[in-house]
């Protein structure tokens, strides 16, 4: 037998009214349908029995001192914690303003006095009956969403995982280290924290974001799984129509993550992994490609990526070059600063260069 089940053989109905004669009637009807009564004579003393038991149900008079039915009422429907609790008012039908004062503050029945237990077994059981059948749909729905959302996740995973083997053919195409993919998202990762604690950047750069760039980073060269591997792997200098085919990348790799996000995905990933292969070739002063953006035009992600992509890249072995340590890697990079490289973002990461990999 479920938990939900076991609660409703046996629910607490909280009763609330000042004369002893209505509430002992509804006591006693209460304990015959095989429920829990429990008993109180104002609407103060029930807001603290309701914060200490949460009843299922609750039968209560409208008129009390104190406080009385709709001052109660009105108090548990604005709370979020209560409003799922029907309350059932207590009238003797001689002012039918009361009652409908009831239903506009969210009251779900009324019961009349005198009181008939079979009327009042009746209008119970169906108000309990509505009362889990709502939780039982609510629990249903969260269910259903938290498999919905798991679900969500795996298909995103998976384009994640795809987008890697992409990134990896593109990788060994380019003949980059092997290590490269991991160097590459270790250190975006490093200078977006350093750049958190920069008054620059602190407002820019959440954790969500440095957790974001890591797996975004590497996917910057995803549109070389469409350059020709002899372009990629070629020794001699490149001829202007061959640096033309690899300057594509960037475009092509844009126009795939576009093509996933348009799917109806939209999410963090997704549109930074796009800033990134879009423009991760711009130039701070405007020299770059594809579209020759300059300054804040260029999406920060993509500027974070230009100058870690540089310092992975000198640092790394190509295939018509061997690889520069940390101190040459800088010395290279260093008149580039403000023509490349954001040179703010350079400084940052000159500063916590035994951090890098």
């Amino acid at each position: 037998m479920t938990e939900s089940y076991k609660t409703k053989e046996s629910a607490k109905i909280l009763i609330v009214d000042d004369v002893d004669t209505n509430r002992f009637i509804l006591r006693d009807i209460i304990q015959e349908m095989g429920h829990t009564p429990v008993l109180t004579e104002n609407g103060i003393q029930a807001l603290k029995i309701v914060e200490r038991l949460r009843p299922q149900l609750i039968i209560l008079d409208v008129a009390m001192p104190e406080m009385d039915g709709h001052q109660f009422c009105r108090i548990m429907k604005e709370n979020v914690a209560t409003r799922d609790i029907p309350i059932i008012f207590i009238s003797a039908f001689d002012d039918p303003s009361d009652v409908v004062e009831g239903f506009n503050l969210g009251g779900e029945d009324y019961i009349t006095k005198p009181f008939i237990p079979a009327v009042v077994k009746a209008r119970l059981q169906l108000h309990l009956k509505l009362y889990y059948s709502n939780k039982e749909l609510v629990e249903t729905n969260r269910l259903l969403q938290s498999s919905v959302t798991e679900q969500l996740r795996q298909l995103e995973l998976e384009k994640k995982n795809v987008l890697y083997a992409l990134i990896r053919v593109a990788r060994e195409n380019a003949c980059y280290d092997a290590d490269h993919m991991e160097r590459l998202c270790y250190n975006c990762r490093k200078l977006a924290e350093a750049m958190q604690l920069s008054p620059l950047y602190s407002h820019q750069i959440s954790d969500s974001y440095v957790e974001t760039i890591e797996l975004a980073a590497p996917l910057c060269d995803l549109g070389n799984v469409a350059i020709p591997t002899d372009i990629l792997q070629k020794k001699d200098s490149l001829l202007p129509e061959e640096v033309a085919v690899i300057q594509t990348h960037t475009v092509i790799g844009a126009k795939i993550l576009q093509d996933i996000r348009n799917t109806g995905d939209y999410n963090d990933f997704l549109q930074m992994s796009i800033d990134i292969a879009h423009y991760h070739h711009e130039n701070w002063d405007g020299s770059g490609y594809p579209c020759g953006k300059k300054g804040a035009e260029i999406p920060l992600a993509a500027q974070i990526l230009s100058v870690v992509s540089a310092y992975c890249a000198i640092t790394e072995t190509r295939v018509y070059r061997g690889s520069y340590n940390i101190d040459e890697a800088f010395e290279i990079m260093e008149p580039d600063s403000g023509k490349k490289f954001n040179p703010d973002i350079f400084l940052i990461l000159r500063k916590i260069y035994r951090q890098l990999h």
